[in-house]
């Protein structure tokens, strides 16, 4: 008897996770492995939200289910306002317009799911993050791919989207500060997208995951920050990468309020909420935590620079984003992106990821993760320029 569900028979296996299951076993069989493929920040969540989870989770009153369940904490919500008014100068209603969540991976699960009917045609950039293709397809909608290319800056050329494509489309993920790329959009190109989306009466649902990983030469931005944007689009964030929070599991929805009532009332009957604990440590990142994103912005461009170096001496260039904490570098010649990421961990012992986990136009690139020790990322790159 076959008891699978059809949607699960469509979902190829998550890229982390097989990597995840690649390395275990190459350390069970003691292997010295170095992982540059995953994207997780090792310097700890800051002492002071470590400190504010401690003290909150001594209140047995934090021990009941989540205070406002689903939506989040009304606390936690005014808090995310006061943090999109500080960076972005955007207002936004902590009723109607922000969504706690388990982290933004959950956000896009719950909006694809709330919003997206079968059948229904959902735009993806790509090469991008696997999770929008997978959850498109769970809905069982149509997952319509649009190319970026490193000539376009790795923004899409909304010109190009076939017109039939425009007038089936219900809505299109964009991330940036892109992951893989590490590309940044602009002030300008978000005001196009949005119009492009008001005439074409196209979703928007910006992943903005990166935005406080933005080095010198780039804006850190917000989609919502554009005139209109709000009544068409949804925003999603995470503490995750700002505050070294990977674990933590809390991010927000934030955008149109019909959109988000969509989510939430979806979200209601699938869990209780984000536990109190968290969200009030979560207050504390996000209202005292700024000196933290530019203490680790520091490191990252010391561990982008060490990356450069290494490959500039082997004669190879790489365009580098001025976003997020990974590099995307074209593989040597002679290989595809699968065959190069083998070649470099039976040899050298460091797993980075493919290009083509991230879609079909990723072929010829690898992404190099910086989240690892500074000896760790020397040592990787000593064996790379061995290998080479």
């Amino acid at each position: 008897m076959d008891i699978l569900a059809d949607r699960l028979k469509v979902i190829p296996p998550y890229l982390f996770m097989t990597l995840r299951k690649k390395i275990q076993q190459a350390k069970a069989s003691g292997l010295d492995v170095i992982n540059l493929a995953i994207g997780d920040p090792v310097e700890p969540t800051p002492s002071h939200i470590i400190e504010m989870l401690r003290e909150a989770a001594l209140d047995p009153c934090n021990h009941k289910y989540p205070t406002d369940e689903e939506k989040g904490m009304n606390d936690f919500r005014k808090a995310v306002a006061r943090w999109y008014k500080r960076k972005y100068m955007v207002d936004l209603d902590p009723e109607n317009e922000i969504l706690g969540l388990s982290g933004s991976k959950e956000g896009i699960h719950q909006f694809v799911m709330a919003v997206v009917n079968p059948g229904d045609i959902v735009l993806l950039t790509d090469p991008g993050y696997p999770a929008y293709r997978a959850n498109i397809c769970m809905a069982g909608g149509e997952a319509c791919i649009v190319p970026i290319m490193a000539k376009n800056k790795y923004l899409p050329v909304l010109e190009d989207i076939p017109t039939q494509v425009c007038q089936k489309a219900k809505a299109f993920f964009l991330n940036y500060p892109n992951n893989p790329t590490g590309a940044c959009a602009s002030e300008e190109f978000f005001g196009r997208l949005v119009a492009w989306a008001k005439e074409h009466k196209i979703l928007l649902v910006h992943d903005n995951a990166y935005s406080e990983i933005v080095f010198a030469g780039s804006d850190r931005l917000s989609l919502l920050q554009v005139p209109g944007a709000k009544q068409l689009s949804v925003e999603f964030n995470s503490l995750s990468k700002p505050y070294n929070m990977t674990g933590w599991r809390i991010g927000m929805a934030t955008g149109s309020a019909e959109i988000i009532g969509a989510m939430s009332k979806f979200k209601e009957n699938v869990d209780s909420g984000v536990f109190n604990v968290i969200q009030l440590a979560g207050i504390k990142a996000l209202d005292e935590g700024d000196s933290n994103i530019e203490e680790m912005i520091s490191i990252y461009q010391r561990r982008r620079e060490l990356v450069l170096d290494t490959f500039a001496a082997m004669s190879i260039t790489i365009d580098a984003g001025k976003g997020t904490f990974y590099l995307w570098i074209p593989v040597p010649d002679g290989f595809s992106s699968q065959d190069f990421t083998t070649h470099l961990f039976e040899k050298a012992h460091v797993v980075v990821a493919p290009g083509t986990a991230y879609g079909k136009y990723g072929e010829g690139f690898f992404r190099i993760s910086l989240t690892v020790q500074d000896d760790q990322l020397a040592e990787a790159m000593e064996r790379i320029k061995q290998y080479f």
